[in-house]
């Protein structure tokens, strides 16, 4: 792995439907596992900063803010329904054994 990722998890740690809050370099991002898939986001509603990891996953692939309902594509981050209408930032993910790297914020 390239100093671009950071080891956050191990893959035991992350159950399908799972998800978990981490931190790198100061920005909180929730990593979600979606049918076996890791997906990475900001931990971050983009319409008031409601943390998105606490959301209902909808819909197979969407979290839904806690605060004001906003929904957002975990693979993505597109923001999906107002009152948000900007994305949440995206984060590659890599598995190496049963370790999680996920891309470090720029």
């Amino acid at each position: 792995m390239t100093e671009d990722f950071a080891k956050v998890a191990r893959l035991s740690e992350l159950p399908v439907g799972g998800r978990k809050l981490v931190e790198i370099d100061g920005v909180r991002i929730a990593i979600f596992n979606l049918d076996g898939e890791l997906h990475a986001i900001e931990d971050v509603c983009t319409h008031d900063g409601g943390p998105l990891v606490e959301g209902d996953v909808v819909n197979g692939c969407q979290v839904q803010c806690p605060r004001h309902g906003a929904r957002f594509d975990i693979r993505t981050g597109a923001a999906l329904s107002m009152p948000a209408f900007e994305a949440t930032n995206s984060y590659a993910v890599e598995i190496d054994g049963d370790d999680i790297f996920v891309e470090r914020p720029f």
